[in-house]
C-alpha cells in the first residue's frame, strides 16, 4: 500500500462518494469510485437520491476523511447550500470536501465559498483528482 493513501500507519484514506438529490446519472460516480479504489483508498458509494441529512449521517457513521459528490443534474448549488450547515453541526468542517460534475465555471466560487475545496467539471483527470486527495487531507 502506498504512504500517501494513508492518514496512520495502518488506515487508508476514507472516502465517501455521494450522488445528491434526484441526480440519476451515476455511471461517472461509479467510474470515479473505481479509480478511487485502483489509486488506494477506501471509498463508500452512497448510490442514488442521496439526501443532505443521508449524506452527513454517512459521512459520521463512516468516520470519512473525504466528502465527495457527484452532480450531473444543475441541483448543486442549492443542495451545496442545504449540505453545508448540517457538516459544519455534526463537526465535519475539518474534512475535506469535494464535487465533481456538471459544474458551470460560473458555480465554482460559490462552491468554494461554501467550503467545497476541490471541484473537478465533468472531463477531470481521475489521477487529478486522486493527487488532490493524497496532497489535501491531513
Amino acid at each position: 500500500m502506498n504512504a500517501a493513501t494513508q492518514t496512520q500507519p495502518d488506515r487508508r484514506i476514507r472516502v465517501l462518494l455521494a450522488k445528491p438529490g434526484l441526480d440519476g446519472h451515476d455511471q461517472g460516480a461509479k467510474v470515479v469510485a473505481r479509480a478511487m479504489m485502483d489509486a488506494g483508498f477506501e471509498v463508500i458509494y452512497t448510490g442514488l437520491r442521496q439526501t443532505p441529512e443521508g449524506i452527513t449521517r454517512i459521512a459520521l457513521d463512516e468516520d470519512v476523511d473525504v466528502i465527495a459528490m457527484s452532480s450531473m443534474a444543475g441541483s448543486h448549488l442549492p443542495f451545496c447550500r442545504k449540505l453545508r450547515p448540517l457538516l459544519l453541526e455534526a463537526g465535519l468542517g475539518d474534512k475535506l470536501w469535494l464535487i465533481g460534475g456538471n459544474l458551470p465555471q460560473q458555480d465554482h466560487a460559490a462552491l468554494r465559498e461554501l467550503g467545497f475545496k476541490g471541484i473537478f467539471p465533468t472531463g477531470s483527470k481521475l489521477d487529478a483528482i486522486a493527487d488532490y486527495i493524497r496532497e489535501n487531507v491531513a
